[in-house]
């Protein structure tokens, strides 16, 4: 956490900040070693599910504004395993100032641990603006679900593509070695929203990061049986076990049909029971 950065209310922006570290205790189960936090973040009540502490994390304001910046520092040590979800969509309002919304997230990921990252859509409203930095450290032997869903804003009051523009970065590192770096600019009006428009005018994206015990054996066949009349899918290898998926749907309900669809197959073919999200993703 960059405290210098995530300093509270200045202006009429938010600064708030995750600390969070979950291990394992010597009986198995896993539990919050660590935390620390501040509006827009807050902690719901936990529950352990299936070997894993399942953790909801809400944001109580109505969402995220121009000027505002949230920094995420999440920590699985050793042999612990961490389900993060979020209850709500994430929202993003218009800009009044010119300038961006700021996410900034940390995830570490030891040795013999799981994390599993699946948030609810993320909707940006007419002319927002937005900033997304992702770090992904994972242990050699770690292993690891990190979905994310962007929205292509408010459909129903005729906001699709309508805000200023988008920037998402995400860097994923085994061992320190890097296997994936993504960096993607979002204006309408330009050709970076040519490819999501191309299939559905409205489209919702979703994209899967998935390494380890959930990759050992990727059903791949079972995967490719979900594309359909609604439902892009597109999906494979990048090296040291990682596997990332990328789909394209025609609207909100095949997207949340799709992630279900998937969480499902990935825990099968891993033989592990998913835990209980203490929310519904269908």
């Amino acid at each position: 956490m960059n405290t210098s950065l995530s300093s509270g209310v200045s202006g009429n922006a938010l600064g708030g900040y995750l600390t969070l570290e979950c291990a394992r205790r010597k009986n198995g189960v896993s539990f919050i070693s660590r935390q620390d936090f501040r509006v827009p973040i807050h902690i719901g009540k936990g529950h352990v599910d299936e070997g894993a502490l399942v953790l909801n994390l809400s944001n109580p304001t109505a969402g995220f504004f121009d000027g505002d910046r949230v920094d995420l520092d999440i920590t699985v040590t050793d042999g612990a395993r961490l389900v993060l979800s979020t209850p709500a969509a994430s929202r993003v309002y218009r800009t009044r100032s010119g300038k961006p919304a700021a996410n900034f997230q940390k995830f570490t990921v030891g040795e013999e641990a799981f994390l599993e990252w699946i948030p609810e859509a993320f909707i940006p409203h007419a002319d927002a603006a937005y900033e997304q930095t992702t770090r992904i450290h994972l242990a050699p032997s770690s292993s690891l679900l990190f979905f994310e869903w962007i929205a292509p804003g408010r459909v129903a009051s005729g906001e699709a593509f309508a805000y200023q523009n988008l920037r998402w970065e995400l860097d994923l590192r085994i061992g320190g070695n890097l296997i994936a770096r993504e960096r993607f600019n979002l204006k309408p009006g330009d050709h970076s929203l040519s490819g999501l428009k191309s299939a559905f005018p409205k489209a919702h994206y979703l994209s899967l990061y998935a390494s380890g015990e959930m990759t050992q054996h990727w059903p791949a066949d079972a995967i490719d049986q979900l594309n359909s009349a609604t439902t892009l899918i597109g999906h494979g290898p990048l090296g040291d076990g990682v596997f990332v998926l990328r789909a394209l749907c025609e609207d909100s309900r095949s997207t949340r049909r799709l992630l279900h669809d998937l969480r499902v197959l990935l825990y099968s073919a891993a033989k592990i029971a998913p835990p209980t999200l203490g929310r519904s993703i269908l």
